[in-house]
């Protein structure tokens, strides 16, 4: 990385020659990241793991040419790389599986699991379809959006949809496998989800990856609308019956959608979200990053980047809130402190907003403790199913049955 203080900068990949010191920048002509890497026995080959339009796979460099060549594609995730036997062994991943190391042949990209560990508890499950869906943006431009369907789908029934918000901010939605924040895991309970690659996220070059910074409130959140809005309009999505929900910086984006989704929503969860952008820089253990992200101070009245940023905090809008929403944080959690969300609470709560929060006392940013994620799992849809299923179903019985 070149830019002090922006920790999304672009990973570049260099290979210097220690006896001269000269550099020669490999991925120069390349707009996407560099996030492992190894050697080839050639001395001239590197293979690298890079996130290119909503997956991540395997490349190899030459460092004469500079010519980057993909060696793997699906709908997956390769995390990490190395070389054993003239073939690469990585781990991959994906929205419907759980990290496996696999031997992948260098020429035809064809890969093989070898470590085969949650074989036997897949073989158990069904998992929905991952359909890669490009949804038009206000600006002219396309935008990958993942859409996960519940398993043993039907076209000819309606269901509820979340709309998920990916944190970060700048941190791509790929084919990712998580523990808490588990697309497959939120179909199979019955909902359709989707998971839009908004402005601000890598793998789709540097613009569009830098386009957030100093614009929280901007061409992201209109990202957002696009998708849910595309979306909503199928047949088998029922518009009355849609959620929101995402941590971090996907929790801010909640926040902000509360109070400008213009009535698109039927229920919110935030999950360890900026609810105060003022108090978010003075609170956070980063505060480089809110330098970076935000612009700089609120007092900073001449600059016009940070006044933006403050003016357009999610409390800002809460006169607006008028929908259920359900907070949770973690209170070891110093990047965004648990103060946000139980001033986001407060705030329900005054405006007598339907809401719940859940506080874990031993959790940070994440909830990483077992017994914590199978809470976190029961409560996000029990809420979700209260405004979204129940209170549907009881609004369609007519009041003399009841």
């Amino acid at each position: 990385m070149e830019r002090e203080g922006y920790e999304s900068d672009k990973n570049r990949l260099f290979v210097m020659d220690l006896t001269t010191g000269g550099k020669t920048y490999v991925t120069e002509q390349f707009d996407y990241n560099t996030d492992d890497f190894v050697w080839n026995s050639d001395n001239r080959t590197v293979y690298m793991v890079s996130p290119v339009k909503g997956t991540t796979h395997l490349y190899a460099a030459d460092i004469i040419t500079r010519e980057i060549t993909p060696i793997t594609q699906g709908k997956y995730d390769y995390t990490s790389v190395a070389l054993g036997n003239g073939k690469l062994i990585a781990k991959r991943q994906s929205m419907s599986q759980p990290a496996e190391i696999y031997s992948v042949d260098i020429a035809s990209g064809q890969a093989i699991e070898i470590s085969l560990e949650n074989k036997e508890i897949l073989d158990q499950l069904r998992m929905g379809e991952v359909e890669e869906r490009w949804i038009a943006t206000t600006d002219g431009k396309e935008m990958l959006t993942w859409v996960v369907y519940p398993p043993d789908f039907d076209p000819a029934k309606s269901y509820p949809a979340l709309l998920y918000c990916q944190g970060g901010p700048q941190s791509m939605v790929s084919q990712f496998w998580s523990y808490r924040w588990n697309i497959q895991m939120m179909a199979a309970n019955g909902y359709i989800v989707v998971a839009p690659n908004r402005r601000g996220l890598p793998g789709f070059g540097q613009e569009w990856l830098e386009q957030i910074s100093g614009d929280y409130s901007g061409q992201n959140m209109k990202d957002y609308l696009s998708a849910i809005d595309a979306v909503a309009k199928e047949p088998y999505v029922d518009e009355n019956r849609l959620g929101c929900t995402g941590a971090s910086y996907g929790g801010f984006s909640v926040y902000w959608l509360a109070g400008n989704h213009e009535g698109r929503f039927k229920a919110f969860l935030s999950h360890a979200g900026i609810f105060n952008l003022e108090a978010q820089y003075l609170e956070t253990e980063e505060m480089w990053f809110a330098d970076w992200d935000l612009g700089g101070p609120f007092w900073d009245k001449s600059n016009a980047v940070a006044q933006r940023s403050y003016a357009n905090s999610p409390h800002k809008f809460v006169d607006r809130w008028d929908t259920p929403i359900m907070i949770t944080h973690g209170e070891y959690d110093y990047r965004i402190l648990a103060s946000q969300g139980m001033m986001a609470f407060n705030a329900a709560q005054l405006r007598g907003i339907p809401s719940r929060m859940l506080i874990f006392p031993d959790e940070n940013h994440w909830i990483s403790k077992p017994q914590n994620g199978v809470l976190f799992q029961r409560e996000f849809f029990r809420w979700f199913d209260e405004w979204l299923k129940c209170k549907f179903l009881i609004e369609k019985i007519p009041s003399k049955v009841l």
